[in-house]
Parts: C-alpha cells; sequence; structure tokens
C-alpha cells in the first residue's frame, strides 16, 4: 500500500464540509462527521497501487478527488472491472464489521493512474462505525449476506441433486438398452447352439468319410471368419443381395429362404460361397449342411451382439467413474476432451436423437491441471442450456482450441439465443429465463465461479439467434486452491465488493 509521507500539506486536512458532499455521508449528523474527521485521516496518493488482492485488509478508502482504478486477478493477470473519477466512490475493508466470521483481506486491488486524495479509515474504527451507528443495517446486511450465501448453497445442493437425479435417470436408460440387447441375444443364442447340436447329428449320422466332415468343419470355420469381416450394406444393397441368396436356396429345393437369406446376408456370405458349400457337401446332404452353417452364422452375429452391448455397458460404466471422479484424486492433470467426452455420454439419453452433436477437437492440446469433478458439473449446465434451448432439435458443437496460454472450449447451440438486454444478467445467482419450477438460477452462477474463482479462467457468452456460444478458457498451468477452499459453498463473494458506484 502506497501512502505519502508524514508532513501533511494544508490540503490534506479533512474537512467536515467535504465529507457532506459525498453520497456516502450526506445523511449523517454533525457529531458523525466530526468523529469521521477525528479519527479519519486525508491522504494523497502518487500514481501506483493503493492496495493489492489478498493482503490483510486494513483500511477502508473513498475516493475525494482523482481517479481510481479496480482490479480482479484472473491467473496471472489483473483484470480491469471499473474505472471512475467519480468522488465518493469506496473500496477496501468493506466487510470490517462482520470480524473474523469472513477472512479479512483486500478482494479486489485498487491502482491510482493519477496523483489522488482519498478519505482513509482504518478498519477496526469503520467496523466501529457500522455497529454503532447503524446497528439495524448492520444486522439486515448481515442476514442478507450470510441468508444469500445459505440460500446458494442450499439451491446449489439441490440442483446439484437434479442434475443428479437426471443423470443417473439417463445413464439407467443406456444401460438398459444393451442390458436387454445381451439378454435376447444369449436367448437366442441357445436356441442355436442346441439347433446346431441336432444339425450336427444329423450330419453325422449320414456317415461321411472323413475328409467330408473336414471339409463341412473348414467351411464352418471360414463362415465365422467372414461374419468378423462382414461390411455392413445399405438397405437397398442387402435387399438384392438377400434376393439372389433366397433364389439360390430356392433353386437348390431349400426350404424357409426367406428366413435364412438375411442371415447370410448380414454374415457377409453371398452365392458364390453357396456355391462352394454344394461343391464339398454330398449329394442330399446339402440342406442339413445349409442350416447348420446357418446356425453357425447366427450364432456368431449374436455373440458379436452380446460383445458390443456388453462392451458398451463397460463404457458406460467408465464415462459415469470419469464424469463423476470418484476413484480420482480432486486435483490432477486430465485431458479435456475426455472429460467433455464422458459428460456427453452421461448425457446422451437427454440429448436425444434429433440434437445432432459435432465434436471439434484440436488433439494437439495438452493436459491441464484442474477440478476434473468441478469442470464435469459446468461442460452439465452448459450442454445442459443448450439442450432446453434448442427444445430437442437442432446442432450442439463442443470445440476445443488454444489461445495463447490458455486451453478453450466452446459449447455451442443452434436455438433461439439470448436478448442482448439480458446477457450481462445470465450469470447472476438466481437468474434464469426458464419457467417457474424448472430453473434455479444458479448453474451458471455456479459455473462462472467453479471458472473463475476455482481455475482463474474466465467464462463468456456470445449468442445472436441460432448461434449461441458459451466460451470457457482455462490457462494451462494454474495453482491448486487451498486445503478447504469451496468454489460452490465457500465463503467467497461473486460480486465486486466496495465499488461503491
Amino acid at each position: 500500500m502506497t501512502e505519502p509521507a508524514d508532513t501533511e500539506p494544508a490540503d490534506l486536512t479533512c474537512s467536515v464540509d467535504e465529507l457532506r458532499t459525498l453520497f456516502l455521508f450526506e445523511k449523517l449528523t454533525e457529531d458523525q462527521l466530526d468523529w469521521l474527521c477525528r479519527e479519519g485521516r486525508v491522504v494523497l496518493v502518487e500514481p501506483g497501487m493503493v492496495y493489492t488482492e489478498g493482503e490483510p485488509a486494513t483500511c477502508f478508502y473513498v475516493l475525494l478527488s482523482g481517479e481510481v482504478v479496480l482490479l480482479r486477478r484472473v491467473g496471472s493477470d489483473d483484470i480491469e472491472t471499473v474505472r471512475t473519477t467519480a468522488p465518493g466512490v469506496y473500496g477496501g475493508a468493506f466487510s470490517a464489521y462482520l470480524g473474523d466470521r469472513l477472512p479479512q483481506i483486500y478482494n479486489n486491488s485498487m491502482r491510482v493512474p493519477v496523483p489522488s486524495r482519498f478519505y482513509v479509515l482504518d478498519a477496526d474504527k469503520f467496523a466501529h462505525l457500522m455497529t454503532s451507528w447503524f446497528p439495524m443495517a448492520t444486522h439486515l446486511l448481515e442476514g442478507l449476506m450470510f441468508g444469500t450465501k445459505s440460500a446458494q448453497e442450499a439451491i446449489g445442493q439441490r440442483e446439484r441433486l437434479l442434475a443428479l437425479g437426471s443423470l443417473t435417470a439417463g445413464l439407467a436408460h443406456e444401460l438398459n438398452n444393451p442390458a436387454a440387447a445381451a439378454v435376447r441375444a444369449t436367448a437366442t443364442l441357445r436356441t442355436r447352439v442346441a439347433s446346431m447340436r441336432g444339425k450336427l447329428g444329423m450330419i453325422a449320422a449320414k456317415k461321411f468319410e472323413p475328409e467330408v466332415l473336414a471339409g463341412l468343419i473348414s467351411l464352418q470355420e471360414e463362415a465365422a471368419e467372414r461374419v468378423a469381416k462382414a461390411v455392413t450394406l445399405t438397405p437397398m444393397e442387402a435387399s438384392d443381395a438377400e434376393d439372389a441368396v433366397a433364389d439360390w436356396l430356392d433353386g437348390q429345393g431349400i426350404a424357409g429362404s426367406w428366413d435364412l437369406a438375411p442371415v447370410f446376408v448380414q454374415g457377409g456370405l453371398d452365392t458364390a460361397w453357396l456355391d462352394l458349400v454344394a461343391d464339398r457337401v454330398p449329394e442330399g446332404a446339402l440342406d442339413g449342411a445349409v442350416r447348420w452353417l446357418g446356425y453357425t452364422i447366427e450364432s456368431e452375429l449374436l455373440m458379436n451382439e452380446i460383445g458390443d452391448s456388453t462392451n458398451r455397458i463397460s463404457a458406460l460404466v467408465g464415462a459415469a467413474k470419469q464424469y463423476s471422479q470418484l476413484d480420482r484424486s480432486p486435483f490432477q492433470v486430465v485431458e479435456v476432451t475426455e472429460l467433455l467426452d464422458s459428460t456427453l455420454m452421461m448425457l446422451g439419453a437427454k440429448i436425444g436423437p434429433d440434437i445432432t452433436v459435432v465434436k471439434n477437437y484440436d488433439r494437439t492440446l495438452p493436459k491441464i491441471p484442474c477440478y476434473p469433478g468441478e469442470l464435469n458439473q459446468v461442460w452439465t449446465n452448459l450442454i445442459d442450456n443448450a439442450v432446453s434451448a434448442m427444445g430437442g432439435a437442432g446442432t450442439l458443437t463442443v470445440s476445443t482450441s488454444l489461445d495463447r496460454d490458455f486451453l478453450v472450449v466452446e459449447i455451442g447451440d443452434t436455438g433461439p439465443g439470448i436478448p442482448a438486454d439480458i446477457q450481462s444478467r445470465i450469470f447472476e445467482p438466481f437468474f434464469t429465463t426458464k419457467p417457474v419450477g424448472e430453473g434455479t438460477g444458479l448453474g451458471l452462477d455456479i459455473s462462472w465461479r467453479i471458472i473463475v474463482n476455482s481455475h482463474h479462467g474466465d467464462l463468456k457468452v456470445e449468442s445472436v439467434p441460432g448461434d449461441t456460444r458459451f466460451r470457457v478458457r482455462l490457462p494451462l498451468t494454474a495453482p491448486a486452491r487451498e486445503a478447504g477452499d469451496s468454489t460452490v459453498s465457500g465463503a467467497d463473494q461473486t460480486n465486486e465488493e466496495g465499488q461503491g458506484a
């Protein structure tokens, strides 16, 4: 803190008449104004820092003349929040009257670009002034401050629980689909294996020569290999191929061609391969051999379906672990794209089939130190808002890029946009454009505090009809918070304290 020398020139004497002109003191009595001049002082501060964010808050400052600039620290940068020459603007130990219930540190920085005169009152005297002169106002302020914070905590917790409920329902839905598919495939597989055993018995009863049986086993293995390499056909291609296979089966006198043809085609087998089967199978055994091979192909397809379903379940469980970070330390170095992907997977049911998700990831971006669980909460809030804004249909774009020493995440939607007259308010606590009962107004406030207070980044929005983008900037290097610090429920204050403008 910069203060002048002890020798005070004549113009630095405290004047009751001057204090009375300031909006902060205009309703005070003569005795109170006299007390201010007795207990406080007028100082001249040369260009430079008056006080710095994070230092012990020792003084309350009121601008008499000159110019002040208020700043907040974001990462390694000081961001200017206020610049004014208006007399009466105040800053400093604004919350001294709360005593040890709040950390008594400067919550912003003050700089003067030109020589400026201030009325200065020590923090303990400012606290005495507030509690002695305005006891009722002090109680009201305390109640408002702590009551609002408690409400924010309670509703923030409620919002997290609602989000958890929504994610749990979505995860249950996503898990149910592959689980049900695996159950159906297992039941069908059991039937097909039983049928295949029966056909194998019938083939064995024909008393084939060893080389013929070896040829059938070779065909079975070849069929299984073809299933593994089968390509997905378009509906038109599949229909044409099924017609060709069905005609071949009919030509060989094999009944049920409409049932067998789709299986062979899905397994990647065509009429040319069936000709090889006919050449290797003795006369009179072709029907049984074809059906046996059909069961083999269908069994392979069912096992593939079971494998795909269980892999999907495993991926969902992995995404849930990644999203919740339950098995991770709170602070770690991670790839942001992994967090985004896990959030998108967790919200898959809510995003729905009518929203196209476009990922524009810069895969060369480095990992960053962060609180992954908190960032996932931010991604959930922003994606959920985007989906709601689009009414369940549109394009959701998730992008990552590099901006100097910051990693940038953009989440965009093609909804109707945010009206220009409220864009400056959307990060305020309890402000929401959703109908009553559908939003708490804390999602973006919590997101802003997680990004700015916890990660020393910034969160901004750009919006026009059809193109809304929330832009998150995260520093590539950032210090961990002190133990016990809580972004969502801590004693931090989101608004600039003591600006007075």
